[in-house]
């Protein structure tokens, strides 16, 4: 980074610094932030300032945009991104909210040519180089403690950064020192067993769309890793520990003191 990269950084940290108040009621208040500790909350803090000052906020349908919403999208947004800094969100300008789940309308063509127009109704969506769209009904219903394992920001974020390698396959671009086979086994073992359990009709310990695709599969698990890490660690230890090493991060160690007491073993395989 050089000398005017950082000067700029001072002066978007300074000119557009996130109000102490408002910082605190928000981060207070979401689910998936609680336990963390002072040093992670000031980098997430910094890389939210930078995000709202780089990223374009657009309300549909006559939403309101007010600070406690840009911020609240912002912190989340920021969280998968901690230890793997915010270029990695570049590309990309704008974020899309509307009040409550919004409809899309797309034609597809199968495999014989034939052109299916559908439509769907979603909470979120992203592409590569297209803009961050969520429901922010959806996005206040994430932060919530019971609604455990479920953050549709984060869920887009992980896509952003799925597509990094050049499409979404459940495959983004892994660390130097990261085992490319450990990855692979690691996260197909685990969607294949969620799949069988979806097509038997079995009950699933995440959520099943999760079994959509191996793209879908990475979103999920990084909602879990984040939101519910201790029900990721305990069904999924193996995909755990990947994205322990590919967001460097170890969410478990801001979970209560009865869930630390599994962490021996999670804590001696961290590399970075």
């Amino acid at each position: 980074m050089n000398i005017f990269t950082r000067a700029r950084i001072r002066h978007t940290l300074h000119r557009h610094a996130i109000p102490h108040s408002l910082w605190t009621g928000i981060v207070e208040n979401l689910a998936c932030l609680q336990g963390m500790g002072a040093v992670e909350k000031a980098h997430l803090r910094k890389l939210s300032t930078l995000f709202l000052a780089e990223k374009h906020f657009v309300g549909a349908q006559g939403i309101e945009l007010t600070p406690t919403l840009r911020v609240t999208i912002a912190v989340q947004a920021c969280l998968p991104i901690l230890g793997l800094g915010l270029a990695c969100l570049a590309g990309w300008t704008d974020v899309i909210v509307y009040p409550a789940a919004f409809r899309v309308s797309r034609d597809s063509v199968d495999e014989a040519g034939v052109v299916h127009h559908e439509e769907q109704i979603l909470a979120g969506e992203s592409w590569s180089r297209s803009p961050l769209i969520v429901s922010w009904s959806e996005v206040e219903q994430d932060g919530l403690a019971n609604h455990a394992g479920r953050n549709v920001v984060i869920h887009e974020i992980a896509h952003k950064l799925d597509v990094l390698n050049g499409r979404t396959n459940g495959f983004p671009p892994l660390h130097t020192g990261m085992s490319i086979p450990q990855w692979s086994t690691a996260l197909n073992a685990a969607y294949q067993q969620l799949l069988a359990r979806v097509e038997h009709h079995h009950r699933t310990c995440i959520n099943p769309y999760a079994a959509s695709s191996p793209a879908e599969f990475f979103a999920v698990v990084s909602e879990y890793f984040f939101c519910s890490p201790d029900v990721l660690h305990t069904h999924f230890p193996d995909v755990y520990q990947q994205l322990q090493l590919y967001y460097r991060q170890n969410p478990l160690l801001r979970q209560p003191l009865k869930h630390k007491n599994t962490l021996a073993d999670t804590q001696k395989s961290e590399q970075w």
